[in-house]
């Protein structure tokens, strides 16, 4: 699958679990956060598609996948993440 197809993927799967994508400009790689009543996504516009994919799957692999489809979980764990499972993700960033 073509990265371009995968962050299309990605990008509609983050809408369909009730959050915002945002891509902005800054010193920062992205992450989730909490706005108010909502729950945004903001990811570095000037990372190259590899680094957007990976930013987005790190939140996701963060969420319930059960709603999921095989092609985003599919995503996630090529991207070296579980679905659904925040504690191993945990584990791995703390180098664990």
């Amino acid at each position: 699958m073509k990265k371009t197809r995968k962050l299309e993927l990605l990008e509609k799967a983050v809408e369909e679990n009730g959050y915002k994508l945002r891509y902005e400009k800054g010193n920062f790689l992205g992450g989730d956060c909490r706005l108010r009543e909502n729950n945004i996504i903001v990811v570095n516009k000037f990372l190259p598609i590899e680094g957007k994919i990976h930013t987005i799957t790190r939140v996701l692999s963060k969420l319930d996948g059960s709603g999921f489809t095989e092609d985003i979980k599919k995503i996630i764990e090529d991207s070296g993440f579980d679905t659904g499972n925040q504690l191993p993700l945990l584990d791995r960033e703390q180098g664990g």
